[in-house]
């Protein structure tokens, strides 16, 4: 047998992680839709199409990675008050938030960046104290979930 064989066929063996890989959620942030501990597979963010609203991303944060819920978009000017987010002036439909923060309000230009926000927002430390997160701060979306909502278009 030539000695490349081996290598060749280990490395086509472990060639499916440099595109999925496996991801577990921790934490309550994004309850009901995930739960502490579960296991999701992420596309890299390298082989999947832009973020879009409503798809959920494994992000890292400030302090760590996360995973949350990208609602703003570059360019958009995003609001929240108590539970309803506001984007661009039209108030978002969000099936997904079951808990959602009471009170609370604040505005946010995403200019290049992305906006995140876990789904259960009383327990979330998201893009509301954090800020946009730039393009490269999104390393990966989560596949299978079908918890995506409505993506927009863009």
């Amino acid at each position: 047998m030539r000695p490349w064989v081996p290598l060749a066929a280990l490395a086509l063996a472990l060639s499916p992680l440099l595109v999925v890989h496996p991801v577990r959620v921790s934490g309550h942030s994004m309850e009901p839709a995930l739960a502490d501990g579960d296991m999701r597979w992420a596309l890299r963010a390298w082989a999947s199409h832009a973020p879009r609203r409503g798809e959920i991303w494994v992000v890292e944060g400030p302090d760590q990675a996360s995973v949350k819920r990208v609602l703003g978009l570059p360019g958009d000017a995003v609001e929240w008050r108590g539970p309803d987010l506001w984007i661009n002036g039209v108030r978002l439909d969000e099936p997904w938030v079951v808990h959602p923060e009471r009170g609370g309000e604040g505005r946010l230009v995403c200019g290049e960046g992305y906006l995140v926000l876990g789904d259960n927002r009383p327990q979330s430390q998201d893009g509301r104290s954090w800020g946009a997160l730039p393009g490269r701060s999104l390393q990966g979306r989560l596949l299978g979930s079908g918890l995506a909502g409505k993506p927009d278009s863009r």
